[in-house]
């Protein structure tokens, strides 16, 4: 957690650290991913049997270069298979020899859906990156029995039919999926089955008990909205309910452990785009605050775990701009990585009340990577998120406060300048188990710099590192052909001041 004292423009700057007042613990799945059937993501960006290059593509067909980056970010979980996509998949179509498998009308972002890949490909992907699943359900066209089959199939051990089924298709052991979705944005216009938040509350309690008397060890997460709809307020009032009839009479289990909520952000400020991020800071603030009034209201039992928040899709995106029934490719600028940088630094900060959060998507579609034939392509994007999977992760928030001037321009939502602070310098810390400790500036001013004398690394100095992500400009972006955006990394003693430049991340790591 990061508090603010707001300072006149040209007064002293300053940031104070305290390594040792250890806050919350952060859930290391708040780096995780997601990989829908759009655009490239999946057929082009994880598969990619027709490609002319063999080198990038294993025995499976998926790419190798995309299985490497999800390692090098040793992402923790991946949500599959949407998304919207979800509301008409029938996840039968995707098992099974792929010559029999059939094609589909796919209406979420109207295609056609071979099943090439399907959920024993997916698992075999996530083993391959050394991920967990994370399976959405079919809120739309399913039906209960379906999810049911589909749980059997992954988790089942027992002698029983869709057990059996997935022993046929090759597979002894089962997957032990943890993570399942109860639908996906089903409140949109856009769905396949729209609910209204009375249907979909009552839907999504009965079937969590369903899934929890065949498989009380997953972990469910109720669809919500943004965190701050009148959906959310009504659908965790009906769902966050002591329900011991499920739970084989347990006062210390809980049905639904999650709530999703989703919110992606864009303006064509620069500033007003980098600090949008913020306005999902105060959605994680006003949603924790509705569970919590769900838990008092119906009288749930402190020895019931606290349900989290899931943010499981999040990102800079501006759909007019990456349009998603084309593909939805965006193309990221420095302005694009501050953004993410700030998106990352909230999580961070908010950690006592984040379970998951996932980058919408991994690959191809609205992402920090893209496939060629020949390659990989980093985007601006890509490098602020490489350095919080490396080192803002096993580890606590710790206190910081920061002291300067405010940006007091307009923002995207328009409403987060009337709820949100916005200073210039977006600041989080934590100190890991090894003792290492972590601080993020963000500096989305254009063009002034903050020199700093950091508060809390020690009089003596310290043998430290400093990572540095910025550019020439705010609207550099890379390239096939040219990195305009990377990572500096340098040494950092933490004496005297320290320069944190126009437009930058800057991260600096120290033994605490």
């Amino acid at each position: 957690m990061t508090t603010f004292t707001r300072l006149a423009d040209g007064a002293p700057t300053s940031i104070s650290v305290y390594p040792e007042r250890k806050l919350s613990k952060i859930d290391d799945n708040y780096l995780g991913g997601f990989t829908e059937h759009m655009g490239r993501c999946i057929y082009g960006g994880l598969y990619d049997p027709e490609n002319p290059n063999k080198d990038l593509i294993d025995e499976h067909g998926f790419r190798k270069d995309v299985i490497e980056a999800m390692q090098e970010l040793k992402v923790p979980v991946v949500r599959y298979p949407g998304g919207n996509f979800v509301a008409t998949y029938h996840w039968l179509d995707g098992v099974g020899p792929r010559e029999k498998r059939p094609k589909r009308p796919e209406l979420a972002w109207l295609g056609v859906e071979s099943n090439a890949i399907g959920t024993d490909e997916f698992m075999k992907w996530c083993e391959l990156v050394g991920t967990e699943p994370y399976l959405a359900l079919n809120f739309g066209t399913g039906t209960l029995d379906e999810a049911l089959a589909w749980l059997e199939y992954c988790n089942s051990a027992q002698d029983t039919h869709y057990a059996n089924l997935r022993r046929h298709n090759g597979r002894e052991k089962p997957y032990n999926v943890k993570y399942w979705a109860l639908g996906n944005e089903c409140w949109g216009a856009w769905q396949v089955e729209q609910m209204t938040k009375e249907d979909y509350s009552k839907k999504a309690y009965q079937w969590a008990k369903a899934l929890k008397l065949l498989d009380p060890t997953i972990t469910l997460i109720l669809c919500g909205e943004n965190g701050t709809a009148n959906w959310d307020h009504y659908v965790l009032q009906h769902c966050l309910k002591p329900e011991p009839h499920a739970l084989g009479g347990s006062n210390t289990a809980t049905l639904i452990d999650m709530h999703s909520i989703h919110l992606y952000t864009a303006s064509p400020s620069p500033v007003a785009n980098a600090l949008a991020p913020l306005a999902a800071e105060r959605a994680i603030q006003i949603c924790a605050s509705l569970i919590d009034l769900a838990r008092i209201t119906n009288g749930v039992p402190p020895s019931v775990p606290r349900t989290k928040i899931c943010f499981d899709e999040w990102n800079v995106w501006d759909p007019a701009r990456a349009i998603g029934s084309e593909g939805a490719e965006e193309k990221y600028t420095l302005s694009d990585a501050l953004a993410v940088a700030v998106w990352l630094n909230v999580f961070v900060r908010q950690s006592k009340d984040i379970g998951m959060a996932n980058l919408a998507q991994s690959v191809n579609v609205i992402s920090p990577l893209m496939t060629t034939p020949q390659g990989l392509m980093k985007q601006t994007t890509w490098w602020p998120l490489l350095l919080f999977s490396k080192f803002m992760r096993g580890g606590w928030t710790v206190a910081t406060h920061v002291s300067c001037p405010a940006y007091e321009g307009e923002t995207e939502p328009a409403w987060a300048q009337g709820v949100a602070e916005m200073p210039w310098l977006d600041v989080s810390a934590m100190v890991g188990e090894d003792g290492w400790v972590g601080l993020v500036v963000v500096n989305v001013h254009l063009s002034e710099k903050f020199e700093i004398e950091v508060e809390g690394v020690g009089r003596g100095g310290v043998e430290g590192r400093r990572y540095v992500v910025t550019g020439s400009k705010w609207d550099v972006t890379n390239t096939e052909q040219k990195q305009e955006v990377g990572i500096e990394e340098s040494s950092w003693d933490g004496k005297g001041k320290t320069t944190f430049l126009p437009s930058s991340m800057t991260m600096l790591r120290w033994k605490a």
